[in-house]
């Protein structure tokens, strides 16, 4: 069975705002701090027809500005999930069955089609209003909105808070007026890691909420609606400690938004708070991306780009395969199964690949490649433990470098390890590793397949010269040690080499700033090269001279404002 998104028909903008009850004054912890206007109140919206030409009318897309500052490690996070991040604009019209809606700001804001009004100093509070225009374009629709997103990520949560404005027929995304994200810490600070603690779970997004409460002004808060969607974390956290784990969770956190915020939360028929599909969240950046470079939606019929994005817990891949030449036993079409996922825009239809690799993400590629040198002690010495107090020789710790790991085996037992560097360095065994946790022998019912028996259409042979983004890990990992914006995998094979061997073949890291330390405080960072050189080349097997490309904006706009994902 396929799966898809048809966008040739589109809601209005302010049916998008649908609740699963009419916002009320909830309950807070802190008064002073998330006090509600007493005369908040919701109106019905008639679904608007927004018309227009071009890409609007083709891809339903907003209009965007680049943001003023941002760095590049949020550019990749944020394009990682496209769907994720951007999906405050885009769920609720994908989700959304009814056209209910907010038209009125809460007492003292401005009713729809009325110009913010100026505080006592005569002047009109920016976080109200927009240099674009004066009033908004329909007195069904207030001039200023606010919407926020929370990626509930494998590692950490973040928020995303943006404003719109209703200038035009069209709304126009202003900016992304905030972000955060919750603090590192040892075992990461994502939904997951609260395991079957839900309420300490719920709590961790307060910081995030904070952000909020400070962004998006009092008179607006009532009419800005929250959705919370995570990833690969709480998928896995399911298979770790029951099919309720993450249902408890999720239950918690809209409780905790619904009683101590006073933002309406999306409602559950709508996807409000939930674990998104793996195949979403690699289609979505897919849109994103292939947007931006005016490869849908517009004028331009050259052939879309695909997206690999590399997260903590899962890894995607979409694309978009050609079979022009059907012979020697090549398909005339992309075979039926989960994996095609059909996308439809009012000029076009495409019919992409797309897989998400549930326990591929790199920090569960870093759990399996430390599982697999644990267990190798354990298989030589079944029945003598002695080797488990020792520090234990790992080829993907950078040499000089340790790590203190906690690994579970299959059989259940748990060791507490040292792992220490090689001696001298061994960039082809850590390699090794990483693609032995890739099972590339693994039955395959539908060939061809990647690794793990899962089907995937040749690239060398139906994606043979089309360009490649690869984001998330990717970037982080290859962009602060001076990789340029396009490489080959030979060009990441060979940065692999250098890293591995260690302080003493670092020496043209010092010319990049920051390099050095960033190298010094990760002794796994052989081990996450080694990953991606794996995947990319003997998972997808892609030829060393492919090239990927890594970009901060594509034609002036930051990625990470998803666009496709409408």
């Amino acid at each position: 069975m396929s799966t898809g998104l048809d966008l040739r028909r589109r809601p209005g903008l302010w049916s998008y705002f649908s609740f699963g009850s009419t916002p009320h004054r909830r309950s807070v912890s802190s008064p002073e701090r998330h006090e509600l206007d007493k005369q908040e109140r919701e109106d019905t919206l008639t679904k608007s027809n927004w018309g227009g030409r071009g890409r609007a009318d083709t891809l339903e897309g907003y209009r965007t500005e680049p943001p003023t500052s941002m760095t590049g490690g949020q550019r990749s996070r944020y394009l990682k999930t496209g769907g994720v991040i951007a999906l405050v604009l885009f769920l609720l019209y994908l989700f959304s069955s009814r056209g209910d809606g907010v038209r009125d700001v809460v007492n003292g804001g401005q009713a729809g089609g009325q110009a913010p009004t100026p505080g006592a100093d005569g002047k009109i509070d920016p976080a109200l209003g927009t240099t674009k225009c004066s009033k908004s374009s329909s007195k069904d629709k207030p001039l200023i909105q606010y919407a926020l997103m929370i990626d509930a990520g494998s590692t950490g949560s973040r928020i995303h808070v943006y404003k719109f404005n209703n200038c035009g027929t069209t709304p126009e995304l202003e900016k992304e007026a905030a972000f955060a994200m919750t603090p590192k810490k040892e075992g990461g600070s994502g939904l997951s890691s609260y395991g079957s603690d839900t309420e300490g779970a719920a709590k961790s997004l307060d910081i995030l909420l904070d952000v909020a409460m400070k962004t998006v002004p009092d008179k607006l808060k009532a009419c800005s609606p929250i959705a919370v969607k995570a990833t690969a974390g709480l998928r896995k956290l399911d298979e770790k400690l029951g099919p309720d784990a993450s249902k408890n969770i999720l239950a918690a956190v809209r409780n905790r938004l619904e009683t101590q915020y006073p933002f309406p939360v999306v409602s559950a028929a709508n996807g409000g708070v939930e674990v998104m599909d793996g195949k979403d969240e690699g289609v979505y950046a897919w849109i994103t991306t292939n947007y931006l470079l005016g490869k849908i939606g517009g004028p331009d019929k050259s052939p879309t780009a695909a997206v690999f994005d590399l997260g903590g817990g899962s890894t995607q891949i979409v694309f978009e395969p050609t079979f022009k030449s059907p012979s020697g036993g090549m398909p005339e079409k992309l075979a039926e199964g989960d994996h095609k996922y059909t996308f439809k825009t009012s000029g076009a239809t495409y019919e992409l690949y797309q897989h998400s690799h549930l326990g591929y993400g790199l920090m569960e590629a870093r759990k399996s490649v430390h599982k697999a040198v644990v267990q190798a002690k354990h298989d030589a010495s079944p029945n003598d433990s002695s080797w488990a107090s020792q520090p234990i020789t790992n080829p993907c710790i950078v040499p000089g470098m340790t790590r203190e790991v906690n690994v579970t085996l299959d059989d259940g037992k748990t060791f507490e390890t040292k792992m220490v560097g090689p001696t001298e360095a061994a960039p082809a065994q850590c390699r090794g590793l990483a693609e032995k946790i890739l099972v590339k022998d693994a039955h395959c019912d539908l060939a061809p397949c990647s690794f793990k028996g899962v089907h995937q259409p040749s690239l060398e042979k139906t994606f043979a010269r089309e360009d490649v983004y690869i984001f998330s890990y990717f970037y982080d990992r290859t962009q602060p040690l001076g990789m340029p914006e396009s490489f080959t995998i030979a060009e990441l094979r060979d940065l692999t080499a250098k890293v591995c061997e260690g302080e003493k073949g670092w020496g043209s890291f010092g010319a990049v700033e920051g390099a050095l330390e960033d190298l010094k405080g990760r002794p796994e960072y052989c081990l996450d090269l080694s990953f991606m050189v794996g995947l990319l080349h003997t998972g997808y097997e892609m030829g060393l001279q492919r090239e990927v490309k890594i970009a901060k904006k594509i034609k002036d706009n930051e990625l990470g404002w998803c666009l496709g994902a409408r």
